[in-house]
């Protein structure tokens, strides 16, 4: 992609009305545009992120089993009502809407009774579990106060995967599963290091689900994370009794901020009993199906990613999510042909190579450049210019690093692959 193409531009100065440096950061690259409190719209770069944020989790959903559709936004009041979850005393955050005819609507917030009532048609028998299904879908949740930019947002995307299964073991190892594959993830993203399976509450579900927390100074969450890391607890469930469960003591533990990237509930029957979601087993008896939910936020993984890498030039993208394996930038104010020869062949040899390029052929001074490179934070930068056609290399610098290198094409396709 040619940068002159790309419609975005950087900002020099910092939104006044963002807080979080995610928020600030993406906003002044143009990878999102914000629209109102909550509510951001992706722009080319950030829809090349959250496309590699969605593939990473797209495979390892996948590689479970998990059946990939997608739910309709509005949602019909009485499959909510039959679990009491329409009421607004009930729930709080809901967007609710009108047809025509006076018929009342919900932006859906989730999808556990729209995806149960489905099933219905598709489950009847011990033959037809377990399933495992998700989807990429928007939410829409009518959040008191917006906050951290995409972290807590009114409209955003998620990934939510729902079991199906005929026992509770089969939950609890699919469950197992699903926390295995989450850490897989989580490494791919670059911050599997600072995120952690924590307890928290169940709800009426179970007596625990599990978040995933990575540990941020700009997180909003409160966590407990023992001093040997492998435990973490909310805060909300850090009490006394739960210490107990978990033969812990309080003084094993350090008080820190994170960031919830995702999140697994064992969901037992709640829903299937509910909307009359069974199943009938080898005996011809009739059993309510066992549900789990698990779910991650592409956009919230993005800010959090945003946080943890970033310097006071912009951000630092983990190679397996940034918009561009490589930027190209091209120093040529005196437009000689041998410049623009040498940069559109490199980017044409980049390219056969399955290498994504960002082209900076744009008719700026080298420091704008280099400031609008670092911002956008794509792992490995390239400089062609007069000195580079003389020399016969080129100037490669990894973005967070302040060596330069001087190495031929084939030098930088190794690098890179």
């Amino acid at each position: 992609m040619k940068q002159s193409q790309l419609f975005t531009k950087t900002r020099k100065e910092t939104p006044a009305d963002e807080v979080s440096k995610s928020a600030q950061l993406l906003i002044r690259a143009g990878f999102v545009h914000k629209e109102l409190a909550g509510v951001y719209s992706f722009l080319p770069l950030g829809v090349r992120v959250m496309k590699k944020i969605i593939r990473i989790i797209k495979t390892e959903m996948d590689a479970l089993g998990g059946v990939e559709l997608y739910l309709s936004a509005l949602q019909d009041p009485s499959i909510w009502e039959a679990t009491d979850r329409w009421s607004d005393a009930t729930v709080d955050i809901w967007f609710k809407t009108k047809l025509k005819n006076d018929t009342e609507l919900g932006l859906g917030l989730t999808h556990e009774e729209p995806l149960t009532r489905i099933m219905k048609d598709h489950i009847s028998s011990y033959r037809d579990l377990p399933r495992y299904v998700y989807q990429f879908q928007t939410k829409f949740r009518n959040e008191l106060r917006a906050k951290s930019g995409l972290i807590r947002t009114r409209e955003f995307l998620m990934k939510d995967l729902y079991s199906f299964t005929a026992t509770t073991e089969e939950l609890e190892d699919f469950y197992e599963q699903v926390g295995k594959a989450y850490e897989r993830i989580w490494d791919k993203f670059g911050i599997g290091d600072k995120t952690y399976k924590t307890f928290s509450s169940g709800g009426a579900f179970s007596k625990f689900s599990h978040e995933y927390q990575t540990v941020c100074e700009a997180g909003e969450d409160t966590i407990y994370l023992a001093k040997d890391k492998f435990m973490a607890v909310n805060k909300e469930v850090f009490t006394d009794e739960v210490l107990e469960d978990l033969k812990k003591k309080k003084s094993e533990f350090e008080e820190v901020r994170a960031i919830e990237v995702g999140n697994i509930f064992k969901l037992g029957t709640r829903f299937s009993e509910a909307l009359g979601l069974t199943y009938t087993d080898e005996a011809g008896k009739t059993h309510p199906v066992v549900m789990g939910s698990y779910g991650i936020g592409p956009a919230r993984v993005m800010a959090t990613i945003v946080e943890l890498y970033h310097d006071d030039k912009g951000i630092i993208w983990p190679k397996s999510v940034a918009p561009f394996d490589v930027h190209v930038v091209e120093l040529n104010p005196k437009h000689q042909a041998p410049i623009s020869k040498q940069a559109d062949e490199l980017v044409q040899e980049l390219e056969r190579q399955g290498i994504e390029v960002l082209y900076d052929d744009r008719e700026l001074t080298p420091g704008q450049k280099f400031a609008d490179s670092d911002l956008i934070g794509i792992p490995v930068r390239v400089v062609v210019s007069e000195k580079t056609v003389k020399a016969g290399k080129f100037e490669v610098k990894e973005r967070g690093s302040s060596t330069v290198e001087h190495v031929t094409a084939a030098s930088i396709i190794k690098e890179v692959t």
